[in-house]
């Protein structure tokens, strides 16, 4: 008698619960998350992102264990060493031609998208980014990374991330403020998750994804880069990726001024990486317009590049970790420091140039390992008896050039700090990045991603005041014939014969400058027809309506950043 009872209470149950998790998700859908809610969702986003970053690290792995046949990939360089020529020259090739064909297949532009992309999609698009091409580029980067491209695995995997959290922002509706703070959750996870550093992966996006410190999004982003820190010691251990010798101290305070000078020199070194990267890509698009080269081959001449440098020199393979554990210990000569550091910006421009893929935070580390211990031999040995350690200088040197080149002094200083574990030392690295980060953002536009934004004319450097102008389409805000206030028709007309009009697909970024240079109350929106044909009058678009809808943008943003 009780049995059937019990089984209609447990089923009973159950349909409560599916109608509670249906209630419970179209609410999400149609009001946005809850505080409580939204931190679980940071969570299980913090997870998947840890998880995306532990898979592309290993796929790296095992394409290099696969193709090079080493079995321990951080000194990958060292085994390639004792492989025939021609082996260390088709590897990259044929990767190149893999990484074209995906590229061309699944992007329209044959670009590989990077940090770049997700700083605009944070300012630009709610917190979104590409899903199919994001996906294409993280594989194509893996394949980039596990045949001998030279770059790093940061730019890839936050990209990743930003799709893994894009698809989540689509499934609940999320608004810009909700999407871009998941965005910086799953920044957040796969930057904690790639270098066992939840503090500077935090930190990491809010200032250069997010580009502030809400107090809003601090807490959630916080719980999603400790779940991607979980992630990576369970799979890799509590331990830090290099390993410092010990008495790495600083020479009393007498030798501070020489962390100031290495931090110009860093600032400069770091100004020329960049700009031998942005020469490298506009270079390669020159010459493929010029010979009406398919781009996907030209991530395989790339690789052919890589390839015949990595003969003589197999330091530039892969993200470089050998070598920088050999700069930070003091392994290498003077000349031997300069040399790798030399190459390694030229195999980095060839990889980047060649749309092959990958990210410049790993090889910006190696440089500036190799910069900083170049510095210290010299500096040490003009003034031996009040000097420190050389390798000191390579830890001060690898945080100073990252810091330059991510536009990024606090993450990049936390980064080199929980990198290496040693916290001794701090004063030394943070004089080295205020000093080449204050340079070297003086020379390009703030940072590498923010200068790689510029050049498609996205300009999202000089502020919200600068870039939200773009985000408003002229026919969302014009007037329409027929509305209330409308600009006459006569009127519009007046307006077009004096070539006082604009596109309706322009933005007010097109809009504002005509305003302050006529002065005019409105502007004739239109569709311009084919040639000899009068153009379709769309509305009219009145300078208080811009501006007011500027105003609007700009307390909202003001708002988010401050709440």
């Amino acid at each position: 008698m009780t049995e059937g009872p019990r089984r209609f209470g447990v089923a009973a149950q159950i349909d409560g619960l599916k109608t509670s998790l249906r209630e419970t998700w179209a609410t999400l859908k149609a009001k946005g998350p809850g505080q409580i809610q939204f931190w679980f969702i940071a969570l299980v986003i913090g997870i998947a992102a840890g998880f995306a970053a532990l898979f592309f690290r290993m796929g790296i792995s095992f394409l290099q264990e696969t193709l090079y046949g080493t079995e321990d990939v951080r000194t990958v360089h060292s085994f390639a060493e004792t492989l025939p020529w021609f082996v260390i020259l088709i590897i990259p090739i044929f990767g190149g031609l893999v990484v074209g064909l995906i590229l061309n297949w699944y992007t329209d532009d044959g670009r590989v998208r990077s940090v770049a992309d997700v700083i605009e999609g944070a300012a630009l698009n709610d917190g979104r980014v590409e899903t199919r091409a994001g996906l294409a580029s993280a594989l194509a980067s893996m394949i980039t990374l596990g045949t001998g491209g030279s770059t790093g695995r940061e730019g890839p995997v936050v990209h990743l991330a930003g799709v893994i959290s894009t698809w989540v922002s689509n499934r609940i509706l999320a608004d810009g403020i909700t999407g871009r703070d998941l965005l910086g959750c799953a920044v957040a996870a796969a930057v904690s998750a790639s270098f066992n550093a939840p503090i500077a992966g935090a930190i990491f996006a809010l200032e250069v994804v997010l580009r502030h410190f809400a107090v809003h999004a601090f807490a959630p982003i916080v719980v999603a880069s400790a779940a991607g820190t979980v992630i990576n010691r369970l799979a890799f251990g509590d331990v830090t990726e290099f390993t410092l010798p010990t008495g790495s101290a600083l020479e009393f305070y007498i030798e501070l001024p020489a962390f100031l000078i290495l931090g110009l020199v860093c600032g400069i070194v770091a100004v020329l990486f960049m700009r031998a990267i942005f020469w490298s890509e506009t270079f390669g698009s020159h010459v493929q317009r010029r010979l009406g080269m398919p781009r996907f081959l030209r991530p395989m001449l790339a690789g052919a590049g890589l390839g015949a440098i990595a003969i003589f020199y197999p330091h530039i393979i892969g993200v470089g970790y050998e070598t920088t554990s050999a700069a930070l210990t003091g392994q290498l000569l003077l000349h031997e420091a300069i040399v790798f550091a030399v190459l390694k910006a030229v195999a980095v421009s060839i990889t980047m140039g060649g749309r092959m893929g990958g990210g410049v935070f790993s090889p910006s580390l190696m440089m500036g390992a190799l910069t900083g211990l170049a510095f210290g031999a010299i500096a040490t040995g003009l003034l031996p008896n009040v000097s420190g350690s050389q390798t000191l200088y390579a830890l001060a040197g690898m945080g100073a050039l990252a810091a330059a080149v991510l536009g990024a002094p606090i993450s990049t200083t936390l980064i080199v700090f929980e990198l290496t574990g040693d916290w001794q030392t701090g004063l030394a690295v943070m004089v080295a990045v205020s000093t080449s980060t204050a340079l070297a953002s003086k020379l390009v536009d703030r940072s590498f991603f923010l200068t790689q934004l510029e050049r498609r004319n996205i300009h999202l450097a000089a502020g919200p005041q600068a870039y939200l102008l773009a985000m408003f389409r002229v026919a969302n805000v014009m007037r329409k014939p027929g509305d209330a206030d409308a600009a006459a028709t006569e009127d519009i007309w007046a307006a077009i014969e004096e070539g006082l009009f604009i596109d309706g697909n322009s933005t007010l970024e097109a809009a504002m400058p005509i305003f302050e240079r006529t002065n005019r109350r409105f502007l004739a929106v239109v569709r311009v027809g084919a040639e000899g044909e009068p153009p379709e009058i769309l509305g009219s678009l009145f300078q208080v309506d811009a501006l007011r809808a500027y105003n609007r943008a700009l307390a909202a943003t003001a708002a988010e950043e401050h709440s």
